[in-house]
């Protein structure tokens, strides 16, 4: 896979004006150029509702959606997954607490991770992967902890603002109808912890984890 360029500067403009830099601990990031492998990373997050963040390294930032029920390894199912802002690369490494008053306050949670690669028929990922996001189609492969094999992102209209999209699991040798991941794993594959134990740890010692 070639190297990809590094996002416009203008690319996390959206992302930081939501948040205030010197109450939250997220990072300001920056977006950056990319090697060989594409960054994939899940974060549980309990703010308002707890959803799952499934964001996807694209041209230098995180492309990010919100799945409410998380992800599903069976095919049948077919989860909402709303498109929000880009996130900065460094933000895959976020666990802890966003302070409550600001946006998206609540604990998150590295709850998968790994790397990701276009699943289309281009043979030029980098085309594939950006005509599948201004279509409406793109098709991925995981290289998780926990998850693996192939999903579809299907964009279906807007609510508001913010495209709304389908997430569902393709048929390969990973899918299942058996219990959910997100039900399985409760612990952050980085530290272990629950959310409870994530929400404690930032509480007792002021800091986040940080890889």
């Amino acid at each position: 896979m070639k190297t990809r360029r590094a996002a416009p500067r203008k690319a996390l403009q959206v992302y930081r004006s939501k948040r205030d830099f010197a109450k939250t601990s997220e990072p300001r990031g920056r977006p950056r150029g990319t090697g060989r492998e594409l960054a994939y990373v899940i974060q549980k997050h309990d703010a308002s509702h707890l959803h799952f963040d499934l964001r996807l390294e694209v041209d230098g930032v995180m492309k990010s959606w919100a799945v409410p029920r998380g992800p599903s390894v069976n095919p049948a199912v077919k989860r909402l997954a709303v498109q929000v802002e880009d996130h900065p690369v460094e933000y895959n490494t976020f666990e802890g607490i966003i302070p409550k008053g600001e946006y998206g306050g609540g604990t998150v949670m590295i709850w998968d991770r790994g790397s990701w690669r276009f699943g289309g028929d281009d043979p030029d990922q980098t085309r594939g992967i950006r005509e599948g996001l201004r279509l409406g189609k793109l098709e991925i492969v995981l290289q998780g902890r926990r998850l693996r094999g192939a999903w579809v992102l299907v964009r279906t209209g807007k609510q508001g603002s913010k495209p709304q999209w389908l997430l569902i699991k393709q048929r390969d040798r990973h899918a299942g109808d058996g219990p959910e991941p997100v039900e399985r794993y409760t612990r952050s594959v980085v530290t272990r912890r629950t959310m409870a134990g994530i929400a404690d740890h930032a509480e007792r010692t002021g800091k986040r984890w940080k890889q």
